[in-house]
């Protein structure tokens, strides 16, 4: 489901940021839907992740059952084996629940000098 297309600037170091604020999913233990937002930060090698087929993608999750801390590795792991990029990192925010808020970070790969 996920798209790529050729780095027109493979050679060069460059961070590339994607958000998505309108993310959902379901709490696996009580059916009730999770708001969120993912950002998706990545430094590419050969490849950069096409933004239509990423928007689809993360809609998927809208009625899956899946924990804050599996849903943000489970998107982390499928855009690594996707696009193969140098460093990549997936950040999950979620809105308050029960008065607590969760922020969930997975990383892949040394983040490069222009990562901040």
């Amino acid at each position: 489901m996920l798209e790529t297309f050729a780095n027109p600037h493979p050679h060069r170091d460059y961070l590339i940021e994607h958000v998505a604020r309108e993310f959902t999913s379901l709490c696996p233990k009580t059916g009730q839907p999770d708001f969120g937002t993912v950002t998706v930060r990545y430094v590419a090698a050969e490849l950069c992740v096409e933004l239509k087929s990423l928007k689809l993608y993360l809609q998927q999750f809208r009625n899956r059952g899946i924990f804050y801390e599996d849903i943000t590795n489970v998107i982390l792991n499928d855009l690594v084996s996707t696009c193969r990029p140098r460093w990549m990192q997936v950040r999950t925010r979620w809105t308050v629940r029960g008065g607590m808020r969760s922020v969930i970070t997975a990383e892949h790969g040394e983040p490069p000098g222009i990562v901040r």
